[in-house]
């Protein structure tokens, strides 16, 4: 007989708050990796394979949201303005850029086929960030293909 519920909220969201709370809190940036279909509100030029990944550190966000069903806030892609959701089940990982370590989830069960990221395992990352967090014309870091996220037990 199975222990776990339906009625059992999820986890991810207090695991994503609690991520991004130990990356602001030790100078790291947190960063979303996010499984991207028609129930995402994003940028869609920035999006690469099904996916993309946002810096959501307190300095290239507005209004950050980080709620049980949606994450939600404000960020300036190429200078312009724009309005982010993100449905928490489509968080595939959170992590600290400078060093890799989080958490990363499976990916939305209600995807189609269509619209499912390529590999099903750790995602293929994509480094796109709003520009609070990086001054000039300088890209953005870009991750290692297989961010080195650490188990948590």
């Amino acid at each position: 007989m199975s222990m776990i519920s339906d009625d059992v909220p999820s986890t991810r969201p207090y695991l994503i708050r609690a991520l991004h709370e130990w990356c602001s809190d030790n100078g790291y940036t947190p960063y979303l990796a996010v499984a991207v279909d028609d129930a995402v509100q994003v940028p869609r030029e920035f999006v690469k394979n099904h996916e993309i990944v946002l810096n959501v550190s307190f300095d290239a966000t507005s209004h950050l949201s980080l709620g049980n069903e949606f994450i939600e806030f404000k960020a300036r892609f190429g200078g312009v303005p724009r309005e982010v959701v993100i449905p928490v089940d489509h968080v595939l990982a959170v992590y600290a850029r400078e060093n890799g370590q989080g958490m990363a989830f499976p990916a939305p069960a209600a995807q189609s086929p269509s619209s499912a990221p390529a590999a099903q395992g750790a995602p293929a990352l994509q480094v796109v960030a709003s520009e609070g967090a990086f001054k000039g014309d300088d890209p953005p870091p870009v991750p290692p293909s297989r961010p080195a996220l650490k188990r948590v037990k």
